[in-house]
């Protein structure tokens, strides 16, 4: 019988209208480690049939900031979702950074509708899946990361459809890399936005600020 993990659990919940961690649940990692195949599969099939109003609950767990933001990075304005930093959102594992058993966000996650493009902020190259710093599941099937030599960082790109890019190419800034999705994200499209030192895991990440670049717009 194939075994649940902790995020299954939590996108099932979330179909079901229920936005809080499974009791008696171990949470999972943001990297997605240690997950199998089938949850993954479970995971996608959960995600595509959750309702609306199911998604829109979620938003509970948003920033509190309602402006909408510009970045070299997609296109259009957007709101900022989850931060970087300690969260309530039940998708994490309690971090002993934060205080009331939350848990630890490693990147920044921006609202957008599904299929909206995303572009290069800066020149980088294409980092082979299975080089050290490999994503899990957690981040979408077509997940991928991109070196910068300049800043010696890899920017990770998560919940994504539609590839343009391929390991080892170099891209250009303002490149169409791909299309966003929620490929994994109980939480309805957007982008994923991840900082770490070349090489390092989503332990190491770092606040994502600098690089992303969000530039204020009225509503």
């Amino acid at each position: 019988m194939p075994v649940l993990t902790a995020k299954t659990l939590i996108v099932l919940t979330l179909t079901l209208g229920v936005c809080a961690p499974v009791p008696g649940a171990a949470m999972m990692s943001s990297a997605g480690d240690g997950t199998v195949a089938w949850s993954s599969v479970m995971e996608s099939s959960a995600v595509a049939a959750a309702p609306l109003a199911t998604r829109s609950a979620a938003r509970r767990y948003w920033v509190r900031d309602r402006h909408y933001y510009f970045s070299d990075w997609y296109a259009g304005r957007h709101r900022k979702m989850i931060a970087f930093g300690c969260t309530a959102a039940p998708y994490y594992d309690p971090d002993p950074r934060c205080a009331h058993q939350r848990g630890f966000h490693h990147g920044l996650d921006v609202a957008m509708p599904c299929g909206t493009r995303l572009y290069a902020g800066f020149r980088t190259r294409v980092v082979a899946p299975a080089a050290p710093g490999s994503l899990g599941p957690a981040y979408g099937r077509h997940a991928f990361r991109l070196r910068s030599a300049r800043f010696h960082v890899d920017f990770v790109i998560g919940h994504v459809r539609k590839v343009y890019v391929k390991p080892g190419h170099l891209v250009r800034r303002g490149q169409l890399m791909a299309r966003a999705s929620d490929a994994a994200a109980p939480d309805g499209c957007h982008l994923h936005f991840e900082v770490r030192p070349s090489g390092g895991t989503y332990e190491s990440a770092i606040g994502p600020r600098d690089y992303i670049r969000l530039r204020l717009t009225r509503h």
